[in-house]
């Protein structure tokens, strides 16, 4: 049986009246994401931007596991096809086994960055990821993928 997936990308207020379920899996693990926003910004306020992506990596990395969340740098995923092991690539940050978090220091966040996240969830079958931009003016985006049967 084949499985259908459904993302949703949230980076600003959404009326969620005509759908209170879509907003509770937007919430999903809301504490954790919260937290993770919260450093990213204390980080932030502290470096501006200019740095390279590493430094906020390490930076994100520190404060996280200040706030006692498992944090793991340089996740390895590994991608599949048919089954067949293709290749590998590295998450930024995962962050209690449940949320990925993608760092960039980049002019903007562009469809690029987004896809290459949801990809990541696709490939960990995670369904919460945050794409963190240390640009000029600081940029995030909640992206969720889920596991759910199309009901059409």
């Amino acid at each position: 049986m084949m499985r259908l997936r459904k993302h949703l990308v949230m980076n600003r207020p959404t009326d969620f009246t005509d759908s209170p379920d879509l907003y509770g899996q937007m919430l999903l693990h809301k504490e954790t994401t919260d937290v993770i926003l919260g450093a990213y910004f204390k980080i932030y306020n502290e470096l501006g931007y200019g740095f390279l992506e590493k430094v906020y990596e390490n930076d994100m990395f520190i404060e996280l596991s200040n706030q006692n969340l498992y944090v793991q740098k340089q996740a390895p995923i590994e991608v599949y096809y048919s089954e067949t092991r293709v290749g590998e690539c590295y998450a930024d940050l995962i962050v209690s086994e449940k949320v990925i978090v993608e760092l960039k220091a980049a002019e903007g966040l562009r469809e690029e960055h987004e896809a290459q996240l949801l990809n990541y969830l696709k490939a960990t079958e995670m369904e919460i990821g945050l794409l963190l931009n240390f640009g000029v003016k600081p940029q995030f985006k909640r992206v969720a993928r889920f596991n759910k049967k199309d009901p059409s």
